[in-house]
């Protein structure tokens, strides 16, 4: 049987020390196999950004395990995590963060040649995305050009781009409107079953988290499953 995507076992992590001491996450599991959309919902202040954070390696817990398809992190050095990181996670943010100056293909094309990918096979990758995503028609479009809802979803095919084996977003739709937010999350849905991604999606959205395929939420320290 293939590893899962993405792997936390007794993941804790604290800030401040003493009586200071905040603790965000105690003894923490969590699994999302491949092609699962799992949904994090939780109060502000519980630690899903904290807890997305360390999916993606962007901290390291104090104890626990993160492995990101099979491979254990917590003993990798900051350079050996970063290539990982960059290898085998995407992240998409609330604000899509593309550069202004580029078109949306451009944005696109721009992390695959960093990671060494030729320019041509680049913006195949590139186009193929953005058909997936419904935006092929705005590719040669700056973002200022874009709608909300176009920008984001280029950002999803940014984050993408390189194949990565887990998805993360941090409130994907939180700047859009009702019915962008439905078309963006499902451009991302959709994304993540083609392509076979484990993705946790951090949402205040009820009606989108019920469309994932699990909804887990913050409580006492650990993740557990939610019912809305």
């Amino acid at each position: 049987m293939s590893k899962p995507h993405l792997r936390l076992t007794g993941v804790h992590r604290h800030y401040g020390e003493g009586e200071r001491m905040v603790r965000v996450l105690e003894a923490a599991d969590l699994t999302v196999e491949s092609g699962e959309l799992v949904a994090l919902v939780a109060p502000s202040g519980a630690g899903k950004s904290t807890l997305l954070h360390l999916c993606g390696l962007l901290e390291s817990p104090q104890a626990g395990e993160v492995e990101i398809v099979g491979q254990p992190t917590s003993r990798l050095n900051d350079r050996a995590r970063t290539q990982l990181r960059r290898s085998t996670v995407g992240y998409v943010y609330q604000f899509h963060h593309l550069l202004p100056e580029f078109t949306a293909l451009e944005n696109v094309v721009m992390p695959q040649l960093i990671a060494g990918r030729d320019g041509k096979q680049a913006e195949g990758r590139a186009m193929e995305l953005l058909d997936l995503l419904g935006v092929a028609p705005r590719a040669d479009h700056r973002p200022a050009e874009l709608s909300g809802g176009e920008q984001q979803r280029v950002a999803i095919a940014r984050a993408a781009a390189n194949h990565p084996r887990v998805i993360l977003a941090d409130e994907p739709t939180g700047n859009l409107d009702p019915e962008t937010s439905n078309l963006v999350f499902e451009a991302l849905r959709g994304l993540i079953k083609n392509e076979g991604a484990a993705a946790l999606i951090a949402t205040h959205n009820h009606d989108l988290a019920r469309r994932a395929d699990r909804i887990v939420t913050l409580k006492g320290g650990l993740v557990v499953p939610h019912t809305l």
